[in-house]
């Protein structure tokens, strides 16, 4: 099981008038998307890439399925651009990181186009895991310019790939094992082109909070100089794998089979050096396939000791390189764990809350109400509602003495479907009522005597004396002797 939890922070910077970046955070999908086209197409080219990043993604959650959902990117970015004339030449790179259960647990798999780019926080040392398609980086692969001279490169803006710049791209693809307390960097080049990895290591190292720490490094973009977009997503492993003594990482896959013939002409035909925080895409009319068994003129470099690294064709022929391991030995009847993020777990607590809420209310409803009916012949009092409410039965708290026979024949109908009372009170003062109607009979029942003492039957002479111009002197019955219904108890 893996535990995430996340932050992002994005701002348009000092010199430009908008923002054409764009961060996605969802359960298990992370993104950052830098987009280029001009005032309006590079908003455009991002909004479209994370939008179909994220939808065909949810279709296939695996490591084929990113780079299917990239390639997808691709071409929707593409498709609106040929469809409208004033979006010509839009396109963004992207980073993109995913969650995703494998046959040896879950992994983080990594895909790139561009230079925007994902660093690894392991332990105390930041490893940049993705090489930049640029100019400047492919000089660097063949082995022409230093790191340092790339990173002050005129060429060092002008890109090899790009999503939506040819109906296909190439891209890379890693997968790498989450380890608990490892943490991820997710960025555009608004946030490396300021900042130096140093500071970027002391910030993401000294700020626990996800968010905090995405805040401050877009804060300290925009104090060297905010000459770019900034974006920033900061993903955190809160349970993962075992932490590990090592760090093993990778700077990219390196020039791989069918990307490495045309980035070099374009770079030997590129224009003029593009100004700062300017990019720039060159990429050949048709690049020159070349077939997919030729390894190309670079070997693949290994990432997080997974295997090699791979560079993605079209969405068909995506394959993820790995290791040969054994396969876990799973018991019959054993179920592997699904990954349960941070926000997964709030929204089940949360959900939980509600549901014990509403249960707690209904169930207050339902108990603070009384009615008075039969139960086998015998009148009781009832707390609940008649018949039950959303499967809560009412239940018998008093038992009185009455039966169905000793009540006057209009009251059973009412007394069948539950005479309702607003409080148990009101409930006994309701069954006393009806038992003085039934105490008020010439033979009463025994009961009658715990109510007001003996009852004397109309008609016949009481046991205390009478005056002698009593009603039964003129042919009435005697007076029952008034009833203390204060001192009364239903019984």
């Amino acid at each position: 099981m893996t535990v995430l939890r996340s932050g992002s922070a994005t701002d348009v910077g000092r010199v430009r008038t908008v923002n054409e970046d764009l961060a996605l955070e969802s359960l298990t999908l992370f993104a950052v998307a830098d987009g280029m086209g001009g005032h309006v197409g590079g908003e455009i080219a991002a909004r479209t890439a994370i939008d179909t990043l994220q939808a065909e993604f949810a279709r296939k959650p695996s490591a084929e399925g990113l780079a299917g959902a990239i390639h997808e990117a691709n071409r929707a970015v593409w498709e609106r651009s040929r469809a409208d004339l004033d979006l010509r030449g839009m396109g963004t790179t992207m980073i993109a990181a995913a969650l995703v259960a494998t046959d040896d647990g879950d992994r983080l798999v990594l895909a790139n186009v561009g230079d925007s780019r994902a660093y690894r926080l392991h332990g105390d040392e930041l490893v940049q895991l993705t090489t930049d398609h640029s100019v400047a980086e492919e000089l660097v692969a063949r082995g022409e310019l230093s790191e340092a001279e790339a990173a002050v490169h005129p060429h060092r803006h002008i890109l090899t790939r790009a999503l939506g710049i040819q109906s296909d791209v190439a891209v890379d693809v890693w997968e790498v094992v989450p380890e608990e307390g490892d943490r991820f960097l997710l960025c555009s080049d608004g946030l490396t082109n300021e900042v130096p990895a140093e500071q970027i290591t002391h910030v993401l190292t000294e700020t626990r909070d996800p968010n905090e720490a995405a805040g401050i490094l877009v804060d300290l973009a925009n104090q060297a100089g905010g000459n770019d977009n900034i974006t920033v997503v900061v993903l955190d492993v809160m349970v993962g794998e075992p932490a590990s003594g090592e760090v093993e990482g990778t700077q990219g896959a390196g020039a791989v089979a069918g990307s490495a013939p045309w980035a070099s002409d374009a770079a030997t035909a590129a224009p003029a050096p593009a100004t700062s925080g300017t990019t720039m895409v060159v990429s050949a009319p048709e690049a020159p396939s070349v077939s997919s068994d030729d390894p190309g003129p670079a070997s693949p470099v290994t990432a997080n000791g997974l295997g090699p690294a791979v560079v993605s064709r079209s969405p068909s022929g995506t394959e993820l390189a790995k290791p040969p391991a054994p396969r876990r030995e799973q018991h019959p009847g054993v179920r592997v764990p699904r990954r349960i993020t941070f926000r997964v777990l709030l929204f089940l607590v949360v959900l939980g809350g509600l549901a014990y809420a509403g249960y707690a209310t209904v169930r207050w409803y339902v108990n603070s109400s009384y009615f008075v009916g039969l139960n086998h012949h015998q009148v009781v009092i009832y707390q609940g509602r008649p018949g039950g409410f959303v499967g809560i039965k009412p239940k018998i708290v008093n038992r009185t003495q009455m039966t169905a026979g000793q009540v006057p024949s209009y009251r059973i109908p009412d007394l069948r479907s539950g005479v309702q009372e607003p409080s148990y009170a009101a409930a006994k003062l309701y069954v006393r009522d009806l038992q003085q109607s039934v105490c008020s009979l010439q033979q009463p029942p025994a009961y009658c005597s715990t109510l007001t003492g003996p009852t004397t039957p109309a008609g016949s002479t009481p046991s205390t004396s009478l005056p002698t111009s009593t009603p039964a002197t003129f042919g009435l019955p005697a007076p029952v002797p008034p009833t203390d219904t204060r001192a009364a108890e239903v019984t």
